[in-house]
């Protein structure tokens, strides 16, 4: 028995979009599905309560983080993730081959796994598939990533095959470690760059070992809009109808309604709360860049649409006002109207699919948000 099993209980008429939902340990997830990214056990500047308060259901972690600090033996001492911060809800954590493979000039990748140096404090380490499946077991997520290799952009065909053969031979090496199929599952990662032959070969490898859940990598790393949605369109047919299908690292709203229409059912970005302590939001009539002069005097919440804690209660010249004066309170109310943004709308695209018109939302959604770039 897996511990993640996916249930597709409606396909849009309109455009094909899948609503289902996702069952896990710590709780049932209703699809498409925007995940909150806490790092290192904490969504940046928001507690626990706040996201629940705004219908978080899942959120991610992040095992190379983690792994240098505090460390896994930490945590599994405290119970194990859920228990150290306080979170009952799903939690996903990622390999950490992203931020490993970031680390360019302190790595060396081999075929047994990576030699880097931590960020931290220069110490040397060695990333295995088996030891990022170790981690996640010490972490106890819901959901677990395979280590895979996460190629530059741009990156030549000859590189981009090899990369992509070694992270299907890694899978093989993770779903071995693993000892609690019932109490974890293991997603394997589609990788091939920007090849759409490449991203065909490494779908059916990937797809072939069955495992609960198909992640895509490697898109949303520079290359452009259309590119990227040229490999969906490629995968979108490869991709098992009776498994969630995870777009990784993407979440501003275009993408999000078009992963939607490409068979996404799970998205996670930083862009929200990353956006938020840069002073800006995202609204139904575009982004606003509140930290700007000419909101000093504007006492209209963030979105005049949004019935979030922050639009509720707070002026767009207070917010300014508390980010000049570098008050923290300030970027926090950002942060938690983006990612509240996120959420509601992945809910209302849940809704829209089940009442089989995501398409005609979808180009209200555009005719409002891109109405007011601001």
């Amino acid at each position: 028995m897996n511990a993640v099993n996916f249930e597709l209980k409606h396909i849009c008429k309109q455009t094909g979009a899948r609503y289902g939902i996702l069952h896990t340990p710590h709780g049932d997830i209703e699809t498409p599905i925007f995940m909150p990214v806490g790092t290192q056990a904490s969504v940046k500047g928001l507690s626990p309560e706040e996201l629940k308060s705004m219908q978080a259901t899942i959120i991610l972690s992040n095992t190379y983080h983690l792994w240098m600090r505090p460390g896994e033996e930490i945590i599994r001492e405290a119970g194990g993730l859920h228990q150290f911060m306080n979170w009952d809800r799903p939690i996903l954590t990622d390999s950490g081959g992203f931020q490993v493979f970031s680390l360019a000039g302190v790595r060396k990748i081999t075929e047994e796994g990576v030699h880097f140096h931590s960020h931290i404090d220069g110490s040397k380490h060695f990333l295995t598939p088996e030891k990022a499946i170790q981690i996640q077991e010490a972490l106890g997520s819901d959901i677990m990533m395979q280590l895979d290799e996460c190629i530059p952009y741009p990156a030549d065909r000859d590189y981009t095959k090899n990369s992509l053969e070694r992270t299907t031979r890694w899978l093989e090496r993770c779903l071995n470690e693993q000892h609690y199929p019932e109490k974890q599952s293991i997603f394997g990662i589609i990788q091939g760059g920007m090849f759409a032959d490449l991203r065909e070969q490494s779908a059916k490898e990937i797809i072939a070992f069955d495992t609960p859940g198909i992640a895509i990598g490697g898109l949303s790393v520079g290359e452009s809009r259309e590119l990227m949605l040229e490999m969906l369109d490629v995968l979108r047919p490869l991709l098992p109808e009776n498994k969630p299908h995870y777009l990784m690292g993407v979440g501003t709203p275009d993408y999000l309604f078009e992963g939607v229409l490409r068979g996404i059912d799970m998205f996670d970005c930083v862009w929200p709360t990353r956006l938020g302590r840069n002073g800006a939001a995202v609204t139904s009539i575009g982004q606003v860049t509140v930290r700007n002069a000419k909101y000093a005097r504007d006492f209209t919440p963030l979105d005049p649409n949004c019935d979030c804690y922050t639009c509720q209660n707070y002026s767009k010249a207070y917010i300014r006002h508390l980010i000049k004066a570098d008050e923290m309170f300030g970027l926090r109310l950002t942060s938690y109207h983006n990612l509240y943004f996120l959420i509601s709308l992945m809910h209302k695209i849940r809704e829209a699919i089940q009442n089989d018109c995501l398409g005609d939302f979808y180009q209200d959604f555009k005719k409002m948000f891109d109405s007011d770039r601001r």
